[in-house]
């Protein structure tokens, strides 16, 4: 769980959301990243990878010198922390995750480590019906690296 709920930036409507296009919406607070949330993922998605389950042996062998995150964990946050930086107060029934264009994981987020998310809104298009489709650039950071964790262009559609 994350240390502090993070005030939402809470727009107006889906038309106050159009008027960011090219510009940074939200950065959210930080966030922990524990074994017992990672060991989670790894049972739930059955990808027991000693690289993040193993402590023991990853201190000893691993590059990182100690266990690390799933990419997919990593980057399946940006739901949660979309939801804990931007709100939408008015005309909206729901929003789902439409997909991916393109992801990479740059660099590791070790256990311990905290990260974050910076989302800046790339383009907005009204679809059928009664949507917009947002393509957001997702960046999650960890504290202390110049290096970012993972990139994502993220597409969000938002239903009236």
């Amino acid at each position: 769980m994350a240390e502090t709920a993070a005030p939402k930036r809470v727009l107006e409507s889906l038309d106050a959301l159009k008027e960011l296009a090219g510009r940074e919406v939200a950065v959210t607070e930080w966030f922990t990243m524990t074994q017992e949330r990672v060991q989670q993922f790894a049972d739930a998605t059955l990808d027991h990878q000693w690289i993040h389950v193993d402590v023991e042996r990853a201190k000893r062998e691993s590059p990182f010198k100690g266990p690390i995150a799933h990419g997919f964990l990593t980057l399946s946050l940006l739901a949660h922390f979309m939801q804990s930086a931007v709100g939408i107060g008015q005309g909206v029934r729901m929003g789902v995750n439409y997909g991916m264009n393109k992801v990479r994981f740059v660099s590791p987020v070790r256990v311990g480590s905290r990260i974050r998310a910076r989302f800046v809104l790339q383009s907005i298009k009204d679809v059928e019906p009664n949507g917009v489709e947002a393509q957001y650039n997702a960046t999650i950071e960890v504290e202390g690296s110049e290096k970012p964790a993972c990139v994502a262009e993220w597409l969000v559609r938002y239903y009236r």
